[in-house]
């Protein structure tokens, strides 16, 4: 957990979490599978050329720590926080204000943020520039503490479930899958359960409190960020019983990929191919079981600044940057497992984020909004009728 630091202090912390990888002579000899620990304790299996690029992603991010710790000596402290330079998640200063160095540092911003936020800062930014911040200013200080005493012991399905997921969460973690890691997210994702009964928990939740925990370094800022996520950030109803919100992306990801990447998505169709087979879990798990950490983290920078509408950016990408070989499978198990593939190897955010921005095209959230809109009435329909259905056969079985 970081106490109060200098710009010094959190510089040297900074080169000291980016160990330089260094494969054994063997490794460098063989085109071998290797094992190692990325930033965030995770273990990373990959051949030699991966070492390489994490090697070289690590570089990048002392380079971008530099380019920050240079803009808060010549623009002042903290001046990322400034109230007046936030940007709508279209990219559009929030105030009136039109003044040159506002629109300056507005746009300054959102590019460092496209670049990726140095690791030590991630906390700070994020919880800031989130709005989570601001929700915790609006309830007394002793609330998540209060929160958790409260609900100790207390027995729900939604705590069942969650005591269920917790050996389950990133297993063989350091300190996630420890009897002190497994409390921490325990009562991060129970005090939520009880904050927001609509959502309880929903299985998912798990892998992104976890990291965010990671990020955040305490439970009650990782409790802020889960809530801003769930009730700002988010489509709302993604996580309720019916996963209605979740099913409404699913739609809106498949016209995209139509969109945006035409020939996959006739391509698929014509297979059969159902893009929810991979897609889903990336929007439950907002990449967290997908991506490595690193590159997980970037999608997050953004996801946390400019909105929900890079999560189809980073999912449009990860078809598009394998169109090719997709245009060439036929059968659907070829599909999955060219996704999986490229989505657990993309070491290099920058390969995935420069396609997700440059290739893919804008998308504003006002457009995404209204194609969820469209959407809604369909996979409500779709829900009554299975939920129908259920209660149909529950009822067929009663009478037996």
């Amino acid at each position: 957990m970081f106490g109060i630091q200098s710009k010094r202090d959190l510089t040297t912390e900074l080169q000291s979490q980016i160990p330089i990888l260094r494969p054994s002579i063997h490794a460098r000899r063989a085109n071998i599978v290797v094992k190692f620990q990325d930033l965030y304790g995770f273990t990373v299996e990959g051949n030699v050329d991966d070492v390489n690029v994490l090697n070289e992603v690590r570089e990048k991010v002392r380079n971008q720590g530099r380019v920050w710790w240079a803009l808060e000596a010549s623009k002042g402290a903290n001046w990322y926080l400034q109230p007046d330079i936030l940007l709508t998640g279209d990219g559009i200063v929030s105030k009136t204000s039109l003044k040159i160095s506002a629109l300056s540092n507005a746009i300054t911003l959102k590019r460092l943020i496209r670049k990726g936020i140095p690791p030590v800062l991630r906390p700070k930014v994020w919880f800031s520039l989130s709005g989570a911040a601001k929700k915790k200013s609006t309830v007394p200080e002793s609330y998540y503490g209060d929160l958790t005493k409260a609900v100790d012991g207390m027995v729900t399905p939604a705590t069942r479930q969650i005591d269920h997921d917790l050996p389950r969460t990133f297993p063989g973690h350091p300190w996630l899958d420890t009897p002190e890691g497994h409390a921490a997210l325990r009562r991060v994702l129970v005090g939520y359960s009880f904050r927001d009964s609509d959502v309880g928990y929903c299985q998912g939740l798990n892998y992104v409190a976890a990291l965010l925990l990671l990020v955040m370094k305490t439970e009650e800022d990782a409790f802020w960020m889960l809530a801003v996520l769930l009730e700002n950030v988010l489509v709302r109803d993604c996580y309720t019983t019916n996963l209605s919100g979740c099913h409404v992306e699913q739609r809106v990801f498949k016209d995209l990929l139509a969109q945006k990447c035409p020939r996959i998505a006739t391509h698929l169709d014509d297979m059969g191919f159902d893009v929810s087979l991979v897609a889903t879990e990336w929007f439950l798990c907002l990449f967290s079981k997908s991506l490595p950490s690193e590159t997980t983290l970037r999608v997050w920078d953004v996801l946390f600044y400019e909105g929900a509408k890079v999560l189809f950016h980073a999912a449009l990408a990860i078809f598009k940057m394998k169109e090719n070989e997709l245009l060439m499978t036929h059968q659907v198990g070829d599909v999955i497992n060219i996704i999986q593939t490229t989505s657990h190897q993309l070491f290099d955010p920058d390969e995935l984020l420069t396609v997700a921005f440059e290739k893919i095209g804008s998308m504003t959230t006002n457009t995404i909004s209204k194609q969820r809109k469209k959407q809604e009435p369909a996979v409500m329909a779709e829900l009554d009728q299975r939920l129908r259905r259920l209660n149909s056969l529950k009822e067929s079985g009663k009478s037996t």
